[in-house]
């Protein structure tokens, strides 16, 4: 009987998720027998304290979070396997259960891209991993389009668990001076809901002037949130689902096996808080808002010019100059978004999704989805989901 310790936050949605994946695997290869033991333990036993029950409970294995300077790798030498949940940075020696941070600060950039927005701002903390690498991602995508960022970091962890974000304070006076509309991304949920707090306090309108977007698709914070949050989603389950299965290779070999499990972004969810299209051109507006609200039909170019008093050629110009992308591009490209969001949130066929947006072809969307996503629309369900039925 495999025995393991979970020191990890069970208190938010990632911490569930990674759970999920974990209890998941344990039911198909176990049985296993979890401990589970909040972070406050980190505080009040230290590491050494830790490894010291693991020993005397005789462990096999731990899945947690641990502050960087603690031993990990001479407690593994003495036969306990360890994936290390990162905290404030990756572990050196032991395996991490980590993130595409990079790539979720480029999805995020991509996503305000798309909106039209010029003005962009970030708003974490400075010496945390998983934040500091989402806004290099989101800085670096927006440089290669000759945009900046303006940034509101934070530098201690404790911070965010006070209420200074309900008061007047240097948060709120930073969201007055940023040009507007202004495109943000928080590092996650709860630093996103710190944003929205502080522009009700300042008097600026969401998402009109502040457009706020975060990160883990914590949906009992998004919805907390005035207005709603919108945020990335991540494939958190299957996260825990890999790490139990790396723990489990590593028990089995004595260590021998290692290698860092990547938690990767896999959509955005919109909610209020950054439905709208950021542009003067007020007939590029009004094509963008007609698109969104009519993508899951069968959209074409020639529907949208009705919407809008120009000719094809007028309007073509106008759109690439807000966006970047022809407009039959646009549509292509977030019809697939569409696509893709049904196929990981829903348990339909391929057939039925193509239906749900207005197309009898399913083989021609499955053969666009591949031109995106670099695989057919099966192979993306596969990889990214963990048996929901199951979890």
């Amino acid at each position: 009987m495999i025995k393991i310790i979970l020191l990890t936050d069970f208190g938010e949605e990632y911490g569930t998720s990674l759970l999920k994946g974990v209890t998941r695997y344990s039911q198909e290869h176990g049985p296993w027998i979890f401990c589970r033991m909040p972070t406050y333990y980190r505080e009040t036993m230290g590491w050494q304290g830790i490894f010291k029950w693991a020993k005397e409970w005789k462990a096999d294995g731990i899945i947690g979070q641990f502050y960087t300077n603690s031993n990990l790798s001479t407690l593994m030498n003495q036969g306990i396997s360890i994936v290390a949940q990162d905290f404030k940075e990756r572990q050196e020696n032991v395996p991490n259960l980590t993130g595409d941070y990079l790539g979720t600060g480029k999805l995020g950039a991509e996503y305000f891209l798309r909106k039209g927005f010029e003005h962009f701002a970030f708003y974490g903390f400075k010496d945390i991993v998983w934040s500091r690498e989402r806004a290099q991602g989101f800085e670096e995508r927006l440089a290669q389009d000759g945009f900046k960022v303006h940034y509101f970091e934070q530098r201690q962890v404790a911070k965010a668990r006070e209420l200074w974000y309900y008061k007047p304070s240097a948060l709120s006076k930073w969201l007055k001076s940023l040009p507007k509309p202004i495109a943000l991304m928080a590092c996650d949920d709860n630093q996103g809901m710190h944003i929205t707090e502080a522009c009700r306090l300042a008097n600026l309108r969401i998402p009109e002037e502040v457009a706020v977007l975060g990160v883990d698709n914590d949906e009992i914070i998004c919805n907390l949130s005035d207005p709603p949050l919108s945020s990335i989603s991540l494939d958190t389950v299957k996260g825990g689902y890999e790490a139990a299965k790396l723990l489990h290779k590593m028990i089995e070999s004595k260590n021998e096996i290692r290698y860092d499990v990547i938690v990767e972004p896999t959509q955005i969810i919109t909610r209020n808080s950054t439905d709208i299209y950021a542009t003067n051109d007020d007939h590029v507006g009004l094509a963008l808002k007609f698109i969104h609200n009519n993508i899951e039909k069968n959209l074409k170019v020639e529907d949208v010019l009705i919407q809008v008093p120009l000719s094809r050629r007028s309007l073509e110009k106008r759109f690439l100059k807000v966006t970047g992308l022809p407009v039959y591009e646009y549509i292509f490209n977030l019809r697939i978004e569409k696509f893709t969001e049904k196929l990981l949130d829903t348990d339909q066929s391929i057939f039925e999704i193509a239906l749900d947006l207005g197309l009898n072809d399913s083989k021609n969307i499955a053969r666009q989805f591949r031109q995106i996503k670099g695989c057919t629309p099966t192979e993306y369900r596969k990889k990214y989901v963990v048996n929901k039925q199951k979890n």
